[in-house]
């Protein structure tokens, strides 16, 4: 999820650049500052929407550059479980691919793929069904929801899970090929299936009713 947050943070200017506009240089100093940092409750955070304001300069001793108290605008983006996104496969691993969406990467377990068993091909870096022969590689553009969350101080270490086994989720190329066949996606169906099978009922015979 997308947000814009308030946030107070103190800039430091460099001597070579207090010739230059004041509101402009603390604007880029601040972007250098957060670009792709992570704050706990906000999430992570991305650029510096709007300065709203500068407090009085000061200097430290021994240090050349001059501290501005700044209060400002940021966009942040923050993974909520159960989010639905859409990105690319940024990487092929034995275990899963990778999708990028937005700012960061997540990882679709190869279980988590599709419901037909994917097989690994290492010589072509992609996955493919045993049954349906879907393939998946590099760069193909895919839809996943979120299912876990784990951010860390740092975009490189923080985790998210992925699943595609949802209906109307996997690569687009297969959603558009089921739009255009007429039917429910195979998730949907085989979830009602499922359900079916867990209750244990078995359908009723046709037949009069009694006394009738």
């Amino acid at each position: 999820m997308y947000k814009v947050v308030k946030l107070k943070d103190t800039v430091r200017i460099p001597p070579r650049r207090f010739e230059e506009d004041l509101e402009t240089v603390i604007t880029e100093e601040l972007e250098l500052m957060i670009a792709g940092r992570v704050e706990k409750n906000i999430g992570i955070l991305l650029a510096v929407r709007k300065v709203e304001h500068v407090g009085e300069g000061r200097v430290i001793l021994g240090d050349g550059g001059a501290y501005y108290d700044t209060l400002f605008e940021a966009l942040a983006y923050e993974p909520q479980v159960n989010e639905v996104v859409e990105g690319f496969v940024s990487e092929v691993t034995e275990f899963g691919v990778f999708m990028n969406f937005g700012p960061m990467d997540g990882l679709i377990h190869v279980s988590q793929i599709t419901e037909d068993f994917m097989s690994y091909d290492q010589k072509n870096a992609m996955f493919v069904g045993r049954e349906s022969k879907k393939s998946l590689k590099h760069d193909e553009v895919i839809r996943a929801r979120i299912v876990t969350v784990s951010l860390k101080s740092r975009t490189s270490d923080s985790k998210i899970g992925l699943t595609m086994r949802q209906p109307y989720l996997g690569k687009l190329e297969w959603l558009e090929e089921e739009r255009e066949a007429g039917g429910k996606p195979k998730s949907e169906k085989s979830e009602k299936t499922d359900k079916k099978e867990k209750s244990g009922r078995k359908p009723e015979k046709p037949g009069k009713k009694e006394g009738g």
